[in-house]
C-alpha cells in the first residue's frame, strides 16, 4: 500500500481509500442498507462524552462488571497480549482497545464501521495517554492480511452484523495467534427477559440481536485450525449506562460484597447464562 496523507492506495487491487482527519477509512465499495444504518447511527451517537470515556466515571460496580467481562475473555491469553499486537473488531469508541493496551498489547488497532466511533476512540487515546490506532473497517471484510495480528478481539460486536459467522471467520483469518469472543448467548432466560422488557431482540440501530452459542463459536474457530482454551457461558445483566441498581450496588458497604454475590450466583446458574466467552489459540508451529 502507498500512503500520501490524503488517501491510501492498494497496489494490488488499485483501490484508493480515504483518510479522514488522519483516520483511514478502509471500507469496501458496496454498502448494504443495514451497514449504512449502523454506520449512521453510531456516527450520530447522542452522548459523545459518555462513549469517549466509558467506563471511566461510572459507578464502581458497573465498572467492575465490565472489567469482569474483559477478564473472562482474556484469562487464558496473557502471554499473547503482553507485547503482542491486537485488533478490536466492532471496537466502538475504544473501551476494549484501552483494556488491551493497559494489559500490555502493542500496537492496538481499534476498528469499527463508524467514523464517529473512530473519532471518539482517537479522543479517548488523547485523553488517557494511549497509543491505540483507530481505523474504519467492515468486520465482514477486514482490510488486513492473513495473520496480521497476534490477537483479534470482539466484545458485543458480532451480533450487530448481517452474518456473524462471516465476521467470526474474518477474525480467524487475520489472527496470527489467538481469537477472543465475548457476545450475547442464546438462553431461555434471555427469551423470558425480552418478553418482560428487560432485554431486547432489536437494537436502536435497527439490527436484530444475533445471539450465539459457545459450541458454535468453538466449532468455527476449530475449523480454522484453532484450539479452544476456554468456552463458557455466564450470567450478567447491566444497562449500557448504569441504572439505579448499579448505583445501589456501588454504595459504600455494599460494593465490597457485590462481586462475591455475583460470583456465587454464577456458580449456580452460570452454565445457562446469557453471555458467552470463547478463547482460542493456534497451536505452536515447531
Amino acid at each position: 500500500m502507498r500512503f500520501d496523507g490524503a488517501a491510501i492506495a492498494c497496489e494490488d487491487c488499485r483501490r484508493r481509500y480515504e483518510v479522514v482527519d488522519g483516520i483511514p477509512v478502509l471500507l469496501p465499495c458496496a454498502e448494504t442498507g443495514l451497514k449504512r444504518r449502523q454506520r449512521e447511527f453510531f456516527d450520530a451517537e447522542g452522548d459523545d462524552e459518555y462513549e469517549t470515556v466509558r467506563p471511566h466515571g461510572a459507578p464502581d460496580f458497573h465498572r467492575w462488571l465490565l472489567g469482569e467481562k474483559f477478564r473472562r475473555a482474556t484469562s487464558q491469553l496473557g502471554s499473547v497480549i503482553r507485547g503482542g499486537s491486537a485488533l478490536t473488531v466492532c471496537g466502538g469508541s475504544g473501551m476494549d482497545a484501552e483494556n488491551l493496551e493497559r494489559a500490555g498489547a502493542r500496537p492496538v488497532v481499534c476498528s469499527d464501521i463508524s467514523l464517529g466511533a473512530a473519532r471518539r476512540a482517537r479522543e479517548r487515546a488523547r485523553r488517557f495517554g494511549l497509543s491505540l490506532i483507530p481505523m474504519v473497517a467492515d468486520a465482514e471484510h477486514l482490510p488486513f492480511a492473513d495473520g496480521a495480528f497476534d490477537l483479534v478481539y470482539v466484545h458485543d460486536g458480532l451480533h450487530h452484523l448481517e452474518d456473524p459467522d462471516v465476521g467470526l471467520l474474518e477474525m480467524a483469518r487475520v489472527a496470527r495467534t489467538a481469537v477472543s469472543v465475548t457476545e450475547p448467548a442464546q438462553a431461555k432466560a434471555t427469551a423470558a427477559a425480552v418478553k418482560v422488557g428487560l432485554s431486547i431482540d432489536h437494537e436502536e440501530s435497527g439490527n436484530r440481536v444475533m445471539r450465539m452459542r459457545p459450541e458454535d463459536v468453538s466449532a468455527a474457530l476449530e475449523s480454522r485450525g484453532f484450539v479452544v482454551r476456554s468456552a463458557e457461558r455466564y450470567a450478567m445483566l447491566y444497562r449500557h449506562e448504569a441504572g439505579p441498581a448499579a448505583k445501589a450496588l456501588s454504595a459504600p458497604g455494599v460494593r465490597r460484597l457485590s462481586p462475591g454475590a455475583w460470583r456465587a450466583l454464577n456458580a449456580s446458574i452460570g452454565r445457562a447464562g446469557n453471555k458467552l466467552a470463547v478463547q482460542a489459540v493456534r497451536p505452536a508451529v515447531r
